[in-house]
């Protein structure tokens, strides 16, 4: 089962992205945090999200550019610096269509950007895509058609 970490300050957002998976019918468990800070915390065990039962570390992270205290590019900045969180693929998301952004973000490391708002299939298909490619041992269905 893929275990995804959420870090989006919008609970409509959140919604949205949660609405998408359960009616593509993706066995996922889904954690959220609603900043960059608090992502980095849950990343790195800190409590309260030292309990691995109740927080499993995630397969992949999906995450908001724009964040209050720390914003998803500094965040995907410390993921990849941090030699133990550097192989953990990150799908950023963005209202920015701004090409500088989306610039910013690949050479920062993520693996894959998708512009809000987003499509339920198309949130769906790049989430798959992103974990087919990056964890070739998660199976998934197929994107929607």
């Amino acid at each position: 089962m893929l275990t995804l970490l959420l870090a989006d300050d919008d609970p409509d957002d959140r919604l949205l992205a949660l609405e998408a998976l359960h009616s593509a019918r993706i066995g996922t468990r889904v954690e959220c945090v609603p900043d960059g800070e608090t992502l980095l915390g849950y990343l790195k065990r800190q409590p309260p999200y030292d309990d691995d039962d109740r927080y499993p570390l995630p397969n992949l992270v999906l995450l908001d550019l724009n964040m209050p205290r720390m914003g998803g590019l500094e965040a995907l900045r410390a993921i990849r610096a941090d030699a133990a969180l550097r192989h953990l693929p990150v799908l950023v998301t963005s209202v920015s269509r701004d090409p500088g952004d989306v610039l910013r973000c690949y050479q920062a490391g993520c693996n894959a950007f998708i512009a809000k708002p987003a499509t339920f299939d198309g949130l769906v298909a790049a989430i798959g895509n992103t974990a087919r490619y990056w964890l070739n041992t998660v199976e998934l269905p197929e994107p929607p058609r």
